[in-house]
């Protein structure tokens, strides 16, 4: 069995964060860049519904975990930021 890279994720917050294959890392980080070029602020239930409509049929796992494992590890490194506020969370590019 080939073994894949692995990419050690990282949380805002300093918790435990999840090692996961880089191929995978790799692609949502693309989604959910290219989508927040395209948006500006979104709502984060909104981004990941849009990612999870573009790529289910070829991502090959469960978009809404990497969606969010991706997005608080973006968050983390400064590349997405969380906007404050009242109401849903949202988000957008630094």
């Amino acid at each position: 069995m080939k073994t894949s890279e692995k990419f050690q994720t990282i949380h805002p917050q300093g918790l435990s964060s999840p090692r996961i294959d880089k191929a995978k890392y790799d692609y949502m980080r693309d989604a959910i860049i290219t989508l927040l070029m395209e948006t500006g602020e979104i709502e984060f239930k909104a981004a990941m519904e849009m990612v999870y409509e573009r790529h289910n049929d070829e991502f090959g796992g469960s978009i809404p975990w990497y969606f969010t494992t991706v997005k608080l590890d973006l968050e983390a490194r400064g590349e997405l930021l969380r906007v404050s506020g009242k109401g849903n969370q949202r988000i957008k590019l630094p």
